[in-house]
């Protein structure tokens, strides 16, 4: 079994990746549940897609769309390399993947709880002068802060606990990608079990103890905004 710093290292990386997607899909997801929630675009659909979408697709199938754009090959990767930056096979991709799969996550978890402030209020906030960012900051946040905070939490613990996605776009190279569930799969695979069950125990309670804050600030129906 792993010891000192080698058996750390995953347990910090995959900390690490989850704290950074919520950097980035926080103010994302949180932005794209209130567009959806106050009010029914042309394109609220397309947008209910693809948000959604990497629920419904099979890992794999999302790290491959992420190495087919991020790769040499890709637009975006021929550009990133263009200008001397590589994003496949490095933490940054990890990155990259937990938040693809988290932001639906968020987005589902907070468009609810906006969707159910009353209108009243956020007419009387328009009619007092307030800009739609202040409508936003001082009442939506305010009323829905539950249903946000629910999100976030859960987000943050699907992004460390992802897998299939990470592992194809961001490899298991030890000591740089090796995240905690990669680790799992590799301990797995040469039979050294008790390193599985170290990370296994950190995820599981790092699993629950999201559920149980999530359980006991989630929106309840009836009670007080």
């Amino acid at each position: 079994m792993e010891r000192g710093a080698d058996a750390l290292f995953p347990v910090e990386l995959s900390l690490l990746v989850g704290f950074a997607s919520l950097l980035i899909v926080g103010p994302l997801g949180v932005g794209i549940a209130w567009l959806q929630a106050s009010r029914r675009h042309r394109l609220s659909g397309l947008v209910d897609v693809l948000v959604m979408l990497p629920m419904a697709l099979p890992p794999s199938v999302v790290g491959f769309f992420l190495v087919w754009v991020l790769g040499r090959r890709g637009a975006v990767g021929r550009a990133l390399e263009w200008l001397g930056i590589r994003v496949v096979f490095t933490p940054w991709a990890a990155i990259i993947a937990s938040s693809v799969v988290a932001l639906p996550v968020l987005v589902k978890a907070a468009q609810p709880a906006m969707e159910a402030v009353p209108r009243e209020l956020i007419v009387i906030g328009r009619s007092l002068g307030l800009s739609p960012l202040e409508v936003f900051r001082r009442i939506v946040l305010r009323a829905s802060w539950r249903g946000v905070v629910t999100g976030l939490v859960l987000a943050f613990v699907r992004g460390i606990g992802e897998f299939g996605a990470t592992l194809m776009v961001a490899g298991n190279i030890p000591g740089r990608t090796n995240t905690m569930t990669i680790e799992i799969w590799s301990a797995y695979q040469s039979g050294d079990d008790d390193r599985a069950l170290l990370y296994v125990a950190v995820l599981t309670a790092l699993g629950l103890a999201a559920v149980l804050t999530a359980s006991r600030i989630a929106p309840r129906r009836g009670a007080p905004l």
